[in-house]
């Protein structure tokens, strides 16, 4: 496994300043944005596929840091009900698979998207429970006639040009939010639909990361490491749902936190001892949304966190065995 940094949380600086600094902190792959909500501050698809000087240059800086691509991020929402942000992300998408193509890189990571309740709708609506019976309308509709027939199309396109892992982030607000959904779209057009496993957002949910890694088991592509801590004040009135903003962090009822601030040693060994019994031998990418520290302050809590319970050099043998 090895340990890798969504490169997001740097793009305050040039795409050679943030490898430098990763490489010197020991990181070996990078996650890099390419529109969308992560924008596309070190990887621009519009001027990487229309100059192949500025894209080989882009790959020569790679090689200088050692640095492998874990994916291309694009999270965005593709069946958004207004058709001129749909189609801005479904853009950032296509662009996203293409430069992947050029770069040899198989995974793409992005949102299923949420669409609205009717084809007249303006914003998205997210069901989270069955009654009254105006909600299972809604999923239907959201499922059979917008999100299975939208993934069908993008699952060809990408497979058409070398991507065969879609990594959906299973966050709440989308139709994705949970391993069932991601096994439920995944079951509907076919396996190049895989997780990013972002545990940050099954934490809050009541979701038990080493049950659902092994749920999810091959179905993991690509995995973020971000924690979340549970105000256990706070949800004792409230419960876990929670529409404040996130920098009113003492009223909220979970904030996202770096790792080892939410869920102590014991949690994140068995996570990453459970991702490698699960097959997983991938890249583990920090993703840094702690707004109770600085990005550098975060970013190397997390490094150093990491390096202790990723210290895995092979697979063991039993003397007896």
């Amino acid at each position: 496994m090895k340990l890798g940094v969504f490169t997001v949380l740097l793009a305050n600086k040039s795409f050679e300043e943030a490898l430098k600094y990763l490489h010197d902190s020991g990181v070996e792959a990078v996650e890099i944005g390419t529109g969308g909500f992560p924008g596309k501050a070190h990887a621009n698809p519009d001027e990487l596929l229309a100059d192949e000087n500025k894209l080989n240059e882009f790959k020569d800086l790679l090689k200088k840091y050692e640095m492998q691509i874990s994916a291309l991020s694009c999270h965005g929402n593709p069946v958004h009900p207004q058709k001129e942000i749909a189609d801005a992300f479904h853009k950032d998408f296509e662009k996203t698979v293409l430069l992947a193509e050029k770069l040899g890189v198989d995974r793409v990571i992005t949102f299923s998207g949420c669409p609205g309740d009717s084809p007249g709708s303006k914003y998205p609506n997210w069901v989270t429970c069955p009654w009254p019976d105006d909600f299972l309308k809604i999923l239907d509709y959201q499922w059979n006639e917008v999100l299975i027939p939208y993934w069908e199309k993008a699952v060809k396109f990408a497979n058409d040009h070398g991507v065969n892992k879609i990594c959906l982030e299973m966050h709440p607000g989308f139709c994705v939010y949970n391993p069932e959904t991601l096994l439920k779209l995944r079951a509907a057009v076919g396996d190049t639909i895989g997780a990013n496993y972002d545990p940050s957002h099954l934490f809050w949910q009541g979701i038990d990361p080493v049950a659902s890694i092994r749920k999810l088991g091959p179905a993991i592509y690509h995995f973020h490491a971000k924690d979340t801590r549970i105000d256990k004040l706070n949800t004792a009135v409230n419960g876990v749902l929670d529409t404040k903003h996130y920098s009113d962090e003492i009223n909220r009822s979970w904030i996202f936190r770096t790792v080892g601030y939410g869920h102590d040693y014991q949690v994140w060994k068995d996570i990453v001892s459970n991702l490698r019994m699960v097959g997983y031998d991938y890249v583990m990418s920090i993703e840094h949304e702690d707004s109770l520290m600085s990005p550098n302050e975060g970013l190397q809590k997390a490094i150093a966190f990491l390096k202790e319970v990723m210290t895995f050099e092979s697979k063991g043998e039993m003397w007896w065995a």
